[in-house]
This record gives C-alpha cells, sequence and structure tokens, in this order.
C-alpha cells in the first residue's frame, strides 16, 4: 500500500476526521441496519434454483390461478387403542374452528380416519401472502393452542408445509442478535487472552462492529432499491462473516504495528510503516474473500447466488473500516492502549524468543521429513470425505431436536400410506390432461390422482405420493413420473410440488459444487500468482488448501455421524465449506507468504521462511482462533446444516493456521528454497546459505524508520 495513503490514515489531524466519519455513518446505519430482517425474501424462490423444472411449474401455477402460497398444515391426532366418539368429536370441532381462520383458502379436507383406527388428519391449506415466512409461525401456534384442547390421552400435531415452515421461522427467529451477541463474546474473549490488555480488544471489536453496521445497512438499500436478494441464511452468514473476518484484519494490522512500535519512536509513523507493509496483505487478503464470493454468482441455486453479494459487500465495507477507522483509532490511543505489556522504542521483539521460532529451529533441520508426514497425515484424515453424503437432509434431520412438525410427521407416517399436504403438481396443456393424468397414475409410487384442473389452455393434475416427501422412494417416483411424462403428449409436461423441489435443489447443488468451486480456485491461484509475482509457490499453496479441505471435511463427516448421529448433510454443503475455508483461509496464507517474500530480498528465502512463521505463527493462530471460534457460534442454532456448517469451517480453520500454514507451508518452503518464486527474479538468487544454523530466526530488530512527511515529535 502506498506510504501517501498509509500516512493520511495516521496523520495528527486526518484521524479526528476519520473518527467522525465513521461515527456519524455508523449512527445514520442503525435504523437501517435493523430493518435488514424486513427485506429479506425467504419465499420459495428465493431459494430455488432458477430454470428448474419445479421452478417453472411454481411459476406456471401463479399463472394459471393456483396460488403457489398456499401452505398446507396437515394436523395429525392420535391415540393409542383408538379413537373415540368423543376423539372424533373434538376433530370435528378443531375442523369446524381452523374452518373459520381468515388465512384460510379452501375448504378444511377431512377427518381422514386411518385404517387402523388410532389416528385422524386434517389438511388445512393456509395462505398468509408475501408475509409468509413472518406470519406462519404465529399462525401455526395459534392453531397449536386450539388443536390441544381434545379428551385426555388424545395427542395433536401440526405437521405438513405449514408447520415445518413455522418451526423453520422459529428456528430462525432472533438469529441475528444470538449470533452477533455470541460471535462477541467469544471474540472478546479469545483477544483478551490474545492481547494481555483489558483495553485493546474495544478497538478491534468497534470496529468490527462498525463495519456490521454499515455492511447491513448497504444491503438493507441495495435489497429495497436494487432488487438484491437477501435471505435468513445469508443474513445470518454475513454477521458471521463480518465479525470473524473483521477481527482476523484488525488482529493482521495490530501485530504490525506492534512490531513497528518498537524500532519508531513516534507513534504516527509506526502506523504509516505498518499500514504500508501490512496493508498489501490485507488487502489482499480481503480482495481474495471478495472474489471468492463473488464466483457464488455462478451458481444455479438463487440461495448460493444471492450469498455472494452479500457476503462480498459486507467483507468490502469491512476492509475499508478496518484500514481507516482502525488505524485513526490506534494512533489516537497511543501506547498506553497496549497496557499492561507496551511495545516500547526499542525494546526487543518478542517473537525472537516465541513458541513459533522454536518450531521454525524444530522444522529447519529436517523440512522434508517434516511435510511428507504432515500430508500424510492430512491424507488420512481425508480418508473421512467418504462418509460425506451430501444427498441432502431429511426433515427430521433437518433440526437438531424433535420439533413438532417432525414429531407430527413420524405419527402420520405410521398410520397413512404417506404424509398429506405434500401433492405432486403437474402443469400441462388442456388438450392432453387427460392423457397426462392416465400417465401419472400408472407411474410406479403415486397413490390417489385429483381430477385434472383445466383452466382456459392449461390443465393442472394433482397426485399424491405413496411414500414420504422427503424419503429416496419419492425422489425415485419422482424420476420415474418425469421420464413418462416425457413420451405423453407434446412432453413439456412440467412436474412440481415440494419433492419436486427438493430433488432439483439436490440436482443444482451438485452441479454448484462441480462448477463453482474450480472456478474459486482458479481465482484463488491468480491472486496469488499476481500477489507472489511466482507460479511454484501458488499451486503449492491451492495444494495445501485442497488438502487441507479435504482433511476438514473427512474428520467433519466422522463427527456428524458419531457425535450428531447425522449421517448426511445438505448438498451445497461441500461448497460452502470450501468457499469459507478457501476465501478465509487464503489470508493466512497471503500475510505469511508475502512476509516472508518480503524479508527473502535480505536473507534469502529459507531464512525467510523462519522469520516469517516466528514473526506472523502468532497472530495467524489468534486470528485463526477468532474465526473458528465465530463460526463455532453457528452450532448455537437449533438448524443441522448451520451446525455442520459451523463444525467443519471451524475445524478447517484450526487444521488451516496451527497446521498447513504455520508448519506444511513453512517446511514445502524451507526444502523447496527460493524455486518457490520460480520464474520471478528472487527465484534466481545464489546467495541463499544452505545453512539455517546461527543466523536470525526473528524479525530484524535493526530496520532504522522509514521517511514521513511530518518531522518526528516526541510522544506524550
Amino acid at each position: 500500500m502506498g506510504r501517501s495513503y498509509a500516512s493520511k490514515v495516521s496523520h495528527r489531524t486526518i484521524k479526528w476526521v476519520i473518527l467522525v466519519f465513521w461515527l456519524v455513518l455508523a449512527a445514520a446505519s442503525g435504523p437501517l441496519a435493523g430493518a435488514l430482517t424486513d427485506e429479506q425474501d425467504n419465499d420459495v424462490a428465493s431459494w430455488l434454483p432458477g430454470d428448474a423444472e419445479s421452478t417453472v411449474a411454481l411459476e406456471e401455477q401463479t399463472a394459471l390461478g393456483s396460488d403457489p402460497d398456499i401452505i398446507p398444515a396437515v394436523v395429525v391426532y392420535e391415540r393409542t387403542g383408538g379413537l373415540t366418539p368423543a376423539d372424533l368429536a373434538a376433530v370435528e370441532e378443531d375442523a369446524a374452528t381452523f374452518g373459520r381462520l381468515g388465512e384460510l383458502d379452501g375448504e378444511v379436507v377431512g377427518p381422514i380416519l386411518a385404517e387402523d383406527g388410532e389416528a385422524a388428519q386434517l389438511v388445512v391449506p393456509l395462505n398468509v401472502g408475501s408475509d409468509g415466512w413472518e406470519a406462519i409461525g404465529p399462525l401455526v401456534d395459534g392453531m397449536r393452542t386450539d388443536a390441544t384442547d381434545g379428551p385426555d390421552g388424545l395427542e395433536s400435531w401440526i405437521t405438513g408445509p405449514a408447520g415445518n415452515a413455522a418451526d423453520s421461522s422459529e428456528a430462525f427467529e432472533g438469529i441475528d442478535g444470538t449470533l452477533l451477541f455470541a460471535a462477541l463474546g467469544v471474540v472478546v474473549l479469545i483477544l483478551l487472552f490474545t492481547y494481555r490488555s483489558p483495553v485493546l480488544w474495544i478497538l478491534p471489536i468497534f470496529s468490527a462492529v462498525v463495519a456490521l453496521f454499515c455492511s447491513q445497512a448497504l444491503i438493507t438499500l441495495l435489497a429495497r432499491h436494487a432488487d438484491l436478494t437477501v435471505n435468513a441464511q445469508s443474513a445470518s452468514i454475513l454477521t458471521v462473516l463480518v465479525v470473524g473476518a473483521g477481527t482476523d484484519y484488525a488482529l493482521l494490522l495490530v501485530a504490525r504495528y506492534r512490531e513497528e512500535l518498537r524500532l519508531h519512536a513516534d507513534r504516527h509513523e509506526a502506523m504509516t510503516e505498518a499500514v504500508h507493509r501490512a496493508g498489501p496483505a490485507v488487502l489482499a487478503s480481503g480482495g481474495t474473500v471478495i472474489l471468492g464470493m463473488l464466483c457464488l454468482v455462478a451458481a444455479d441455486m438463487n440461495s448460493t447466488a444471492g450469498l455472494g453479494p452479500v457476503a462480498a459487500i459486507g467483507v468490502g465495507v469491512t476492509l475499508v473500516v478496518l484500514m481507516t477507522l482502525l488505524p485513526a483509532l490506534l494512533v489516537i490511543c497511543g501506547r498506553w492502549v497496549f497496557w499492561p505489556v507496551r511495545p516500547a522504542f526499542g525494546s526487543p521483539e518478542p517473537s525472537a524468543t516465541g513458541i513459533w521460532a522454536r518450531v521454525g529451529r524444530l522444522i529447519a533441520p529436517r523440512p522434508r521429513a517434516v511435510w511428507v508426514v504432515t500430508s500424510a497425515l492430512l491424507l488420512v484424515a481425508c480418508l473421512g470425505l467418504f462418509s460425506v453424503n451430501a444427498t441432502g437432509l431429511s426433515q427430521a434431520d433437518s433440526f437438531r431436536g424433535t420439533p413438532e412438525s417432525v414429531a407430527g410427521e413420524e405419527v402420520a407416517a405410521s398410520h397413512f400410506p404417506a404424509t398429506a399436504g405434500n401433492p405432486v403438481h403437474v402443469l400441462t396443456t388442456a388438450g392432453t390432461a387427460d392423457e397426462v393424468a392416465a400417465a401419472v397414475a400408472g407411474t410406479e409410487g403415486i397413490g390417489a390422482v385429483e381430477e385434472p384442473q383445466v383452466i382456459g389452455d392449461a390443465a393442472l393434475v394433482e397426485a399424491a405420493l405413496a411414500d414420504p416427501a422427503d424419503s429416496q422412494a419419492a425422489y425415485d417416483t419422482i424420476d420415474r413420473l418425469r421420464a413418462e411424462l416425457d413420451d405423453v403428449g407434446d412432453g413439456e409436461a412440467l412436474v412440481g410440488g415440494n419433492t419436486a423441489i427438493n430433488l432439483d435443489v439436490q440436482t443444482a447443488s451438485q452441479r454448484d459444487n462441480r462448477v463453482v468451486i474450480p472456478l474459486i480456485m482458479l481465482v484463488v491461484l491468480v491472486v496469488l500468482g499476481v500477489l507472489l509475482r511466482a507460479l511454484v509457490a501458488p499451486v503449492l499453496l491451492i495444494a495445501t488448501v485442497v488438502l487441507s479441505y479435504g482433511a476438514a471435511l473427512g474428520i467433519s463427516a466422522l463427527i456428524f455421524d458419531w457425535v450428531l448421529d447425522v449421517s448426511t448433510t445438505d448438498s451445497s454443503f461441500p461448497l460452502f465449506v470450501f468457499v469459507f475455508l478457501v476465501a478465509l483461509g487464503i489470508d493466512y496464507n497471503i500475510f505469511l507468504m508475502t512476509r516472508v517474500r518480503e524479508e527473502a530480498h535480505d536473507h534469502g528465502t529459507r531464512r525467510a521462511a523462519l522469520i516469517g512463521l516466528a514473526a506472523t505463527g502468532g497472530v495467524i493462530t489468534s486470528a485463526g482462533l477468532v474465526l473458528a471460534a465465530t463460526f463455532a457460534v453457528l452450532g448455537t442454532l437449533p438448524l443441522t446444516f448451520l451446525t455442520q456448517l459451523g463444525i467443519a469451517v471451524a475445524l478447517g480453520v484450526l487444521l488451516d493456521t496451527i497446521v498447513v500454514r504455520s508448519v506444511l507451508v513453512t517446511a514445502l518452503t524451507l526444502d523447496i528454497g527460493r524455486w518457490m518464486w520460480w520464474p520471478s527474479r528472487l527465484s534466481h538468487r545464489r546467495d541463499e546459505p544452505e545453512s539455517l544454523t546461527g543466523g536470525p530466526t526473528a524479525v530484524p530488530s535493526q530496520r532504522g524508520p522509514s521517511p514521513v512527511a511530518e518531522p518526528v515529535r516526541p510522544e506524550g
């Protein structure tokens, strides 16, 4: 980063202007940030693959006048030993009560009695319009209260699409506040341990909160006026991403500033040097994350594609805040903010005797053995990849615990052939309606078929599945039905409904894994090549990233199976883990290797590898702990996918910082030496020592102060 810019953010006058600017902007952003929840689009279409058959069918249902906003609630009743006349009267009374709901769209179906006489169910078609996500929870809660007033011993559950939607919305309720406070709590604890200062942690946390408010406000405006799609999932990840990445960047900058304070008498000059030297690495790290997130736009899944711009905006705003507000705050506060361990001018750099300097000295004698053994252990961890079953979570596995909708589905499945409220919708033309209905009825796995509903030139055929809607058997039925309808009429019949939607989501997610993951790798490779001006180092670093990703995924799969007792995961899980591990984990690659390259000009690559490890090992570890802790906070939510994502990313980040960056990459650099920088000029230097004994292994402490525009003044 240019010294001119670096001197401005630490300028004695401009620093106050920067502080006032961000305070005013943060105050103005508060109301807009709070309004982000109101701008979320959690309708079905905001999560679906844009051009999938089920999505097109959903759109055509609207054109036919069949409202896709109708969400059936299935009310299940059970009494072991058989329903009594009083039970049936209570069910009839509930049916009448639900029939008077203002949100009822159509008529209550039922009571439908089970053949064993122990259960009954009602199907209540609800329509809460565009307020579905916010309104469905309170509505279903009221129905659940009404449905529990039957005779003693009669149990009831509300399940089906409406029950599932209500439980999902309640799981996300208050999620932003919960995540923010939980993330800030763990970050504060780690910063207290890292800095050993009761004050310093306030500045990175304050900067990260300002970045979060400003990014949420900007996203709210874009969602309101530029059709940016934001849903509950992307808003939740935004909170974790901004707090985690923002604190990471703060750690990198503060570490270099503390180092420069030992080399400069004036704190403004020290900050100028810190921003000048660490700024490019921080900007490159943030830029890589932004580009990686924008690669998600290439995804078919609307929810995945929508996350890309939201996350990129969050990281972009965080970069601006951390590279302006935080330097200003640090120089305003002065050296005392590091109390009780103030970095005095001329004091020795503690990394010279730190743990990572000692680790470097242990690696140096046998670097090849170290990287071979480390790689082998990571490859063993990768064997767990065979346990990754990213075929989608069933409704029961989607929640941690057993909400009422899941319990109700289990009861319904034990008494009825298939849970009601999840029909298959087939859209066709009026001329082929009867032929299509006959083909649907003749398909294996299909139960009852309704009479075609003909509206103008179009027709809708509804059919019941013989198997639970989220089972593999039901997905196989959808595949058979689509194949059967290809040969009927004009072959343009569209199969929709919840089961078809879930199947199309799996297909689109698997396509996104194949397309977006290589795209992100290519982007990261190009950024590393430009930054390090080399080919060998970027290729090796990408290889270590893939190895780290595989190991994290493999170990996580075993944890899911043995600890969470869930053997499957969401279809988009591999992509999301890759995005966050690679796009965020590359920060540590960049910070380490840019420092190694900087020192290689004076000390040769092998010596520079030890210097870089000693100087950055501590801050990289601290940054990794912060990022891992913030993602682990996702585990506090009652949703399996976010819990699994938090576990995998947290584990991967820890592997990345403690093992891959600090041990594997250092050992590779020591073994390969100057050829890491091929084909740049640095790879042709021949003044590199063959032995690392007796030379510097920590940060050089004799570099003189760099010139700045103002004369050095004594600090008060």
